[in-house]
């Protein structure tokens, strides 16, 4: 729950940051630009302040995606961005500001018998269904997705996102160690830049270096990647 509020922080930082033309840009989520990305991010945010806010997101969610015949997660993340379709730049950056310390506050407090229930709709990741609990959604998912939605944001307006070693460097590490569970392979990984580091297992394996950032974006599945690259962690 630190690196989840300080995460908060760090994204409504970059949003008050952005210039005018910013908000317009194209971002790596085809659907959104940064404002709308920034809805989102604002309106996940939000639906872990209260108990009564997730279920009615989830609720409304459920009924849109029945009626579009699409999955819950995406009928979730476009009810955030149109609840906020007429928000201004400054209304997203005021709210990121608000919403921060209230969300790390919701995820602190949910009980360890809500964390260990079920999400309800399997999760499909590396072409299989997967089961995740609140928990794993609250303590994981929740703080990766907003770093990563900062990264697209820096990547669509061309500067250079802040990182530092004890706040990106663990979110990365804890990325690294999902991901080498996931693939089970022997493999030896440097990682460069703030959020770096070192990794190995086995001998004889696939030899990776590269950025840290690219390193996410490619096991996020933010494009095509050779190797174990390939092996996707959830985001």
């Amino acid at each position: 729950m630190h690196l989840a509020a300080t995460e908060y922080d760090r994204t409504a930082t970059t949003l008050a940051g952005l210039t005018p033309d910013d908000w317009s840009r194209s971002t790596p989520c085809p659907a959104w630009d940064v404002r709308e990305l920034a809805c989102h991010m604002v309106g996940m945010a939000t639906m872990v302040t209260t108990p009564w806010e997730t279920a009615r997101q989830q609720r409304k969610a459920a009924k849109d995606a029945r009626t579009a015949g699409t999955d819950p997660l995406t009928a979730l993340t476009a009810l955030q961005v149109s609840e906020r379709a007429d928000w201004s730049p400054e209304r997203v950056v005021e709210a990121a500001r608000k919403v921060g310390p209230r969300a790390a506050r919701g995820r602190r407090l949910m009980p360890s018998f809500i964390r260990r229930r079920d999400l309800g709709q399997p999760q499909r990741i590396n072409g299989r269904d997967e089961a995740w609990s609140l928990g794993y959604l609250s303590d994981v998912i929740l703080t990766r997705d907003p770093w990563m939605h900062r990264m697209d944001i820096a990547l669509a307006t061309g500067t250079t996102p802040y990182l530092t070693e004890d706040h990106d460097g663990v979110i990365v590490a804890d990325v690294v160690e999902e991901w080498a569970t996931r693939h089970s392979a022997p493999y030896d990984l440097t990682l460069t830049g703030a959020a770096g580091g070192h990794w190995s297992r086995g001998e004889g394996g696939e030899v990776i270096s590269m950025d840290a950032v690219d390193f996410c974006r490619a096991v996020s599945g933010r494009g095509d990647a050779p190797g174990l690259l390939s092996v996707q962690v959830p985001f």
